[in-house]
């Protein structure tokens, strides 16, 4: 636990919480939410804080909203969970209706966490192409299962042992901190490659990405690079996997992150956003892939796949963007946000960056202390009412996350840019 002084009342609860939870990453945040509403998390003793990274990335309408509430009060009292066999309405509706947002990937199967969904994604290209060695971005973040962990490359690839063999990963470009002076990404990519091609072994079977990778600093691919991602891989008979865990549904001002570059993939994973916060999980393909898929019998049979009570609460999230114009709204707000960071980056000599799209952003911290401010940045602003950057994990140090709701009102965008302000103010000062 992090040295913050508990209060009185939730002594208790952290001694057994100490002795019963085991750790999975990083530190758990000393404070202890009962309810949460809006773009607000409330404790016991009734102090809020400003929900700056909707819950894990994923809460895009905010906590507790209506229209969810109801989706689940109706589908629990009629279908929750079926046979992984047996179709719903529900299932197939959703299925439909994502179908109707990206015509080009019609085939849908419902999941339950982006990892998994990832992990689908890769066992149906290797189905699909008969190859088995998969490439991925050094920064990424795909998951904590098998193939997904293994195209993760963030973190978690120490302590564990082999993963699984034909992994490989290339830089995602990074205009901050560029691998070499004078060199395009262009060049970079090609060099990329180049070494790619030296070690495989023929057996190219799927490039994996994300459009802004989150954990690996809010590395947002420039403009271009997709398209020449998909030129390398269709060069080389390779499936392009799109991962908008963090990115789909709104987030970025555009339904999906890869519509900014008119590059759809071969396969689509969604996640966190769709089922805003809840355990909801989708992969989207073309008809050939799915066709070829079931000529040899790709399996990947779950006990959750295409249950209907997720599948009702990811309709809802859907309706609800569409209705309130919160895609729109994610970008006019998202530009607020942005002014707002930038302000504070001409205010601070510590803040080096600001970058991202949309209510992705991130702000990296300048010079050889940038991860032990942004740490300290976190923790203080955190006891000022602010939740931003709360997980750590990964090679993103020195680099806060942001990622409100799509809900956040402008006085929400402003409140938080405020406190995360006095937050640097103080830490720098110290």
């Amino acid at each position: 636990m992090n040295d913050i002084p508990m209060p009185p009342a939730d002594a208790a609860f952290w001694t057994r919480a100490r002795r019963h939870m085991l750790g999975y990453g990083g530190e758990f945040v000393p404070f202890v939410p009962v309810r949460a509403a809006g773009s607000f998390l409330y404790d016991a003793a009734g102090r809020r804080v400003l929900d700056f990274t909707s819950g894990q990335m994923s809460a895009i309408l905010g906590h507790s909203h209506p229209d969810i509430i109801a989706a689940v009060h109706k589908s629990i009292g009629t279908l929750d969970h079926l046979f992984s066999s047996m179709l719903s309405h529900p299932v197939v509706d959703l299925a439909e209706k994502l179908a109707q947002l990206v015509p080009d990937l019609p085939k849908v199967m419902l999941l339950s966490t982006g990892g998994e969904a990832n992990e689908a994604a890769i066992r149906l290209a290797k189905t699909v192409t008969g190859k088995w060695e998969v490439v991925g971005f050094t920064q990424s973040w795909h998951g904590m299962t098998g193939q997904a962990a293994a195209a993760t490359y963030s973190a978690g690839r120490r302590g564990t042992g082999p993963v699984a063999p034909g992994s490989f990963a290339i830089p995602a470009p990074n205009a901050y901190h560029p691998r070499f002076a004078g060199v395009t990404w262009q060049q970079e990519l090609d060099d990329s490659f180049a070494l790619l091609d030296r070690q495989c072994t023929g057996n190219l079977c799927a490039f994996i990405a994300e459009p802004i990778l989150s954990s690996g600093g809010i590395l947002d691919l420039p403009p271009g690079y997709m398209a020449a991602l998909r030129e390398k891989c269709d060069a080389r008979g390779m499936l392009l996997i799109l991962d908008e865990a963090q990115t789909g549904i709104g987030r970025t001002g555009q339904m999906f992150a890869f519509e900014r570059d008119g590059v759809v993939p071969d396969i689509l994973t969604l996640s966190k956003t769709l089922g805003a916060g809840l355990p909801l999980a989708a992969l989207m393909t073309r008809n050939a892939i799915a066709d070829a898929a079931k000529a040899k019998n790709f399996l990947f049979y779950t006990t959750h796949v295409n249950d209907p009570l997720p599948a009702s609460i990811g309709l809802a999230v859907l309706r609800v963007v569409e209705r309130d114009g919160l895609v729109a709204r994610a970008a006019g707000a998202g530009e607020r946000l942005a002014r707002g960071l930038r302000g504070l980056q001409q205010r601070h000599a510590c803040v080096g960056d600001v970058r991202g799209r949309g209510l992705l952003m991130g702000i990296e911290f300048a010079g050889a202390k940038a991860a032990a401010i942004s740490d300290a940045v976190t923790d203080l602003a955190l006891e000022l009412g602010l939740s931003a950057n709360i997980v750590r994990v990964g090679t993103s140090g020195g680099v806060m996350r942001i990622a409100p709701p799509l809900t956040v009102t402008d006085e929400e965008i402003d409140l938080g840019v405020g406190l995360l302000g006095e937050a640097i103010a103080r830490v720098t000062a110290e």
